[in-house]
């Protein structure tokens, strides 16, 4: 029989309960890092064994040429790792300008910076890890051996890319078995990437940088215009980094400093509040309207000030976040009308996303990302390598500090988060999708924290999202009586009818009490096809 796999129906899901917890956007994924916890393993462990596997079973939104951030609590502090990746030494304004006129590709070798994901796969280990690292490959090894059949969303995610793509080298050989997008349910083999992967276990990540898949990579470049080289593979380090942080209503939210964007979802926190929004329902006019105006000025913000921390010498984010700068701020907006904000001057001072908890109270939030789905579509031939894109998040404007300058991070939009009470773990959590990122953060923040609305509420409540000047996309189960509201205080928007492109998905793990026993509750997405598993 052959099924029609599309569901007419809103899926709501019930949150999960256990002692150790895996959250992510594809089953098999959670089900590796789950298999990870029940050998004795930690919350490293499994972290590093979904993303592993997610580079296999998703790669409509991540590979092994990916990026990645991670947030972990190791039972006493918060640290934070930024593995993404830098520019080549060759690029520079100059470089792109000869060769582009007055852009940064978004595909090809030209927009792919030095892959992070698996250095930062190593580093998480070497610092936390207690089973063999090639052993934490496994399950992934094994999917990109034998197969897996391809999920109802990846599915799509893939069929609304493949096209754009199929000309580039690589793509078509790897993404496109049989010329054409794999269907629901079919196997598809990811060749060469079980080889690739075998040598990254081996050599605790090594290979990627130094070895075989290095000498591959780089071959490959110069064979299709690119500037990679090996010194610029060999000399990459992921940092470890200390979580920036506000408080909202009795809870600390953290996020990773720039070169991430997680700093507007901080700001946008910062000026809600100075609003009483519990004072409304959660779908009220009123509190969305207030959220939307935050994220609104503080995306003016970020946009013009936010880079390489390193590069950011006028404005940093310790002035971003300044108290008195967020009041002003938050005095701009008016809770009668929608505005177009331009950015301030404070005072100087696409990707795939996992939580994971085990019961001996080490809790991590990771994400993954090739960036616009499948990167920059270039596959390395016999590696399984797809790459990400991120250069195409550099500016070539040289009085912009996210301008590219060789050895420098793009901005980048993929943001793990994390929340604190009292010095304590509360929740592991992130929401994936682009600048859909921070928003999600917020919404679903504002629905827990200041209307007690439970993890899997808030991950199925309508979204809005943030697009450019007045308007705005609302997710198409957003209530009639509320898109009119809006509408009468000057939002404009068109109905958008693809959610599970545009408006993110979210897995949550909530520490329930002091007491370990007690366990954690998790949520994860209806927008894709993932699941929170535990025992």
């Amino acid at each position: 029989m052959r099924f029609d796999w599309t569901n007419p129906y809103r899926t709501i899901r019930a949150p999960l309960f256990a002692r150790n917890v895996v959250a992510t956007s594809q089953p098999l994924a959670a089900q590796a890092g789950l298999a990870m916890l029940a050998r004795g393993g930690n919350a490293v462990d499994a972290a590093v064994a979904t993303a592993a596997t997610l580079t296999i079973v998703e790669p409509c939104s991540n590979g092994l040429g990916s990026d990645a951030f991670a947030i972990v609590w190791d039972g006493q502090a918060l640290q934070g790792l930024n593995a993404s990746g830098v520019a080549p030494a060759a690029w520079d304004p100059a470089y792109f300008v000869r060769k582009y006129g007055d852009r940064v590709p978004d595909t090809g070798w030209d927009s792919v910076t030095v892959p992070g994901a698996v250095a930062g796969w190593a580093a998480l280990h070497g610092r936390y890890g207690k089973l063999p690292f090639e052993q934490l490959l496994e399950p992934a090894i094994e999917l990109a051996e034998r197969g897996f059949g391809v999920t109802p969303i990846v599915q799509q995610k893939w069929t609304n890319q493949g096209p754009m793509l199929a000309q580039l080298p690589g793509y078509a050989d790897a993404f496109l078995p049989h010329g054409r997008v794999p269907e629901i349910g079919e196997r598809f083999v990811l060749h060469g990437a079980a080889d690739t992967l075998r040598r990254i276990g081996a050599s605790q990540g090594q290979d990627f940088y130094h070895g075989q898949t290095a000498e591959r990579l780089v071959a490959h470049a110069a064979a299709h215009g690119g500037a990679m080289t090996l010194a610029d593979l060999g000399g990459f380090q992921p940092i470890w980094v200390d979580p920036i942080s506000i408080e909202y209503r009795g809870y600390r939210v953290h996020e990773i400093p720039p070169n991430g964007q997680g700093i507007t979802a901080l700001m946008a926190l910062g000026m809600l509040s100075r609003f009483e929004l519990s004072g409304y329902g959660p779908d009220s006019l009123e509190a969305q309207h207030l959220q939307i105006e935050a994220i609104k000025l503080a995306f003016a913000d970020v946009y013009r000030w936010v880079a390489d921390e390193r590069y950011m010498t006028e404005v940093g984010a310790a002035d971003l976040l300044d108290a008195g700068y967020l009041a002003e701020r938050a005095r701009r907006i008016d809770p009668q009308r929608a505005q177009v904000f331009s950015q301030g001057r404070p005072p100087a001072g696409g990707t795939v996303y996992m939580s994971v908890a085990d019961e001996h109270g080490m809790m991590v939030s990771y994400i993954q990302s090739n960036y616009r789905g499948f990167g920059s579509g270039v596959v390395v031939p016999g590696t399984g390598v797809s790459l990400q894109n991120r250069g195409a998040g550099f500016s070539l404007d040289a009085a912009h500090p996210n301008c590219v300058a060789p050895g420098k991070r793009p901005f980048h939009t993929i943001i793990p988060a994390f929340l604190t009470r009292d010095g304590k773990p509360q929740m592991s959590f992130g929401v994936m999708g682009g600048n859909m990122q921070p928003q999600g953060h917020v919404q679903t923040l504002v629905r827990m924290i200041d209307f007690g609305q439970g993890l899997q509420t808030a991950c199925d409540a309508p979204r809005w999202k943030v697009s450019s000047g007045l308007k705005i996309d609302l997710e198409h189960t957003m209530a009639a009586e509320l898109r009119h509201g809006l509408q009468r205080l000057g939002h404009q928007f068109e109905p958008v009818f693809d959610p599970y492109m545009d408006f993110g998905s979210g897995q949550f793990i909530w520490r329930l009490s002091d007491d370990p026993d007690d366990g954690y509750g998790a949520a994860s997405d209806s927008r894709r096809d993932g699941q929170a598993v535990g025992f």
